[in-house]
């Protein structure tokens, strides 16, 4: 379903696009017409020219090195991937410089005597890149074959030199700045080797590999002797712990003791103290608590042992209490004293020991940790001045290879094939220019139609109208085949008048298209009968009058009793289409209560007309009154149907005013007059004021240019038919019967 709807909507597409060729086909033609015919004559002008061919290939110069790097002096290489050097220099021939040179050296001039320009000879000049070569391709036209071999070798030669002086300006422009960045470089050097002797001075290195060896064999060696130290210290303090458990005392108080046992004075008080004690504990046993003896005896055993601490202060120099049992030592004790004595100070020696070793080691590895830093600055400082010392070398060498590259002339090309004088013109291709012109003509002829279309505003087609205005198609009238009788317009009105079906116009198809509208028209609404319509359009010259005119006649044909309204006051026209006058009319019902059958003109059978009557000042002021609403419904009375043909919408309210007072708005709509801007704007001025709008007819429908056919008749059909004045009586009576036999099918179908 899909993929159908797709094909209809591109066939639509190409349907519309045709249509607009076929609508513009007379300027598009001419536009093609003049392309082509402007291509033949520039064609048949032109002269025949000689073309002068030379070939140069391009090599590469294998000269010393500019700028150090791997590039040789004088070498094409392209700067992307995609482009080829040949491009360049295919570029650099046809500069301004070598062209201005070669037309100094020839003294080329213009007809005015002027030098010629470098535009004229750059004109003239091509030059191409044979693909898969080295070669340029050369060549230049003229009409004189002479000359167009002189440019084609003196561009050449001025291409070559031109060549030669770029490769020793940059000789001598990479010269002037290795020269400038000699002293630099030198610069760079002693700055370099000034920072490495600064920096070994700082640190105090000579060699720094040699001076970590040895660090790390001496933090090895402290390590061992710390641990080997920690060892005896632990040994030595467990010998320690075990003598001062034997001998009960601390090594100070050792040490003290064993001095007071060894002093003559204390030991002889200490003995007077122990007989003293001895005697007191005895006494004590024989007496009572407070008897003389035993109270003498305690006041001396008291004086002895102030004497005692007397002398211990005396000897030690502090007021620490000892016991008596320290002061009195024996052999095996002082033995365990001095022992004591002897490892305490074992123990301290060690600790020492350990305490300056522990220096020397994190001497030893706090530099041992700095030198891999002061490595790295080291190794740094080396590199800058080896590079310094690199660069410094290499220019000193460039300047010596360029030296001797500013001497050399070696160009970028070689000539293998000067140009020859031509002795066969090379004429130019007629045949070719034309073909352009042709295809060209075809192009700007469908630019130029499809141009004019887009600028063209107005509706051309049904599909167009119906999507802009967006009511319901009641009827499409078809244009007026070629062999129809134009009344031409009379005097004072700018519009053609109407023409009226079997009078002016055939019957078949356009009086059949009108039945079908009046058909449409009656069978509009089920419930209510239609009995008052306003005939209208968007713009004047759309053929509203027209419409009204021969709907009247297709209704009054049917035996209905229809009343023709001309309810234009401000351009009637309906008058001059029936050939009556305009002395009475609605206007003189209105303002002078005129009898209506005074004013009413029969003009066919069933057929009645009120024409404007007098054109008043103010064509709303009589329509919109009380008076018109009173005839609007005496009309409706007397009459089957009453049709009122008043003005365009857009300007005027005539025709908004009377929809009020009727059924409803029939809307005519011509394409190719009615613009869009037009259609929109009286679309929207009926849809702000709540018209009732019946639908639109098409009227004046040239089946050429609709892609889709609302007719069903062949366009050949419409535009053989002749005008009712050429048919003979039975062929009349027949389109009647065909006429009446179609409208009762009409009817037996609703």
């Amino acid at each position: 379903m899909e993929i159908g709807n797709i094909e209809k909507i591109e066939e639509i597409d190409i349907q519309k696009y045709f249509q607009v060729i076929k609508r513009r086909w007379l300027p598009a033609l001419g536009v093609c017409a003049l392309t082509v015919t402007a291509a033949s004559l520039y064609s048949l002008s032109r002269k025949p020219t000689y073309k002068a061919e030379g070939s140069v290939m391009i090599k590469s110069n294998r000269t010393s090195s500019l700028t150090g790097l791997s590039e040789d002096i004088g070498r094409l290489e392209a700067l992307t991937q995609n482009n080829n050097p040949l491009d360049t220099q295919a570029r650099i021939v046809t500069s301004n410089p070598v062209l201005q040179e070669t037309i100094s050296a020839l003294n080329l001039r213009d007809e005015e005597g002027e030098l010629l320009p470098i535009s004229t000879l750059a004109g003239g000049l091509y030059v191409e890149g044979i693909k898969g070569s080295d070669v340029l391709l050369i060549s230049y036209s003229d009409p004189n074959p002479e000359k167009a071999a002189k440019i084609v070798n003196t561009v050449i030669d001025k291409y070559i030199q031109q060549n030669i002086k770029a490769n020793q300006g940059e000789a001598q422009t990479a010269g002037r700045f290795l020269m400038e960045q000699l002293p630099k470089a030198e610069s760079s050097v002693k700055k370099a080797e000034l920072q490495l002797r600064n920096f070994k001075e700082k640190n105090q290195i000579i060699v720094l590999q040699a001076e970590a060896d040895a660090a790390v064999g001496t933090i090895n060696q402290l390590e061992q002797q710390i641990a080997q130290n920690q060892a005896q210290l632990a040994n030595v303090t467990a010998r320690l712990a075990a003598l001062r458990s034997q001998a009960q005392v601390e090594p100070q108080q050792a040490v003290i003791s064993a001095q007071l046992s060894q002093t003559p004075g204390i030991q002889k008080v200490l003995t007077q103290l122990q007989e003293a004690e001895s005697q007191l504990a005895l006494e004590k046993t024989r007496f009572q608590p407070g008897h003389p003896t035993v109270v003498n005896l305690e006041e001396k055993v008291a004086a002895l042992k102030s004497l005692l601490n007397e002398r211990t202060t005396q000897i030690t120099g502090t007021q620490e209490q000892f016991q008596q049992g320290n002061l009195q030592l024996g052999e095996l004790r002082q033995g365990l004293i001095a022992e004591i004595t002897r490892v305490e100070a074992e123990r301290v020696g060690l600790e020492q020991q350990i305490i300056s070793l522990s220096n020397k080691y994190s001497v030893y590895k706090q530099r041992a940790n700095y030198l891999p830093q002061l490595e790295q600055i080291q190794r740094e400082l080396e590199r800058r001045l080896k590079a310094a010392q690199s660069t410094y070398e290499t220019l000193l060498t460039k300047i010596q290879e360029i030296n001797v590259s500013e001497n050399q002339k070696i160009p970028n090309a070689r000539v293998i094939s000067a140009a020859l004088i031509p002795d066969v013109p090379q004429g130019p291709r007629k045949i070719l220019f034309i073909v352009g012109g042709g295809a060209a003509g075809v192009l700007l002829g469908l630019m130029t139609a499809f141009g004019l279309d887009l600028i063209d505003r107005s509706v051309k087609t049904v599909k167009e109208a119906r999507a802009v205005l967006k009511y319901t198609l009641l009827g499409v009238i078809p244009a007026v085949g070629k062999h129809s009788k134009h009344n031409s317009s009379v005097a004072g009105i700018n519009r053609p008048i109407p023409q009226i079906i079997g009078r002016d116009i055939p019957e078949f198809p356009v009086g059949n298209a009108y039945q079908i509208l009046q058909a449409n028209l009656k069978f509009l609404c089920s419930d209510t009968q239609l009995k008052s319509i306003v005939v209208t359009s968007s713009v004047s010259k759309e053929g509203k009058s027209e419409v009204a005119a021969n709907l009247a006649v297709a209704m009054a044909s049917t035996g209905r009793r229809i009343l023709l309204v001309d309810a234009d006051m401000r351009h009637p026209i309906q008058h001059h289409t029936w050939g009556l006058t305009n002395a009475v009319g609605l206007s003189n019902v209105i303002i002078d209560r005129l009898n209506i059958n005074a004013a009413v003109q029969e003009v066919l059978p069933n057929l009645d007309v009120l024409c404007s009557g007098v054109v008043p000042p103010n064509p709303i002021a009589l329509l919109d009154s009380q008076r018109m609403a009173m005839l609007i419904d005496n009309f409706t009375q007397n009459y089957d149907f009453v049709i009122f043909d008043t003005p365009a919408v857009v300007g005027t309210a005539d025709a908004a005013i009377l929809s009020d007072l009727t059924d409803g708005i029939l809307l005519v709509v011509r394409p190719g007059v009615v613009d869009l801007d037009s259609a929109n704007a009286a679309k929207e001025y009926l849809t702000q004021s709540n018209q009732k709008v019946l639908g639109i007819v098409i009227n004046g429908l040239n089946v050429k240019n609709e892609p889709n056919s609302y007719l069903y008749y062949t366009k050949e059909a419409i535009e053989s038919v002749t005008s009712p004045n050429e048919f003979s009586p039975i062929q009349q009576t027949m389109f009647k019967k065909i006429q009446k036999n179609e409208l009762s099918e009409s009817k037996g179908e609703k």
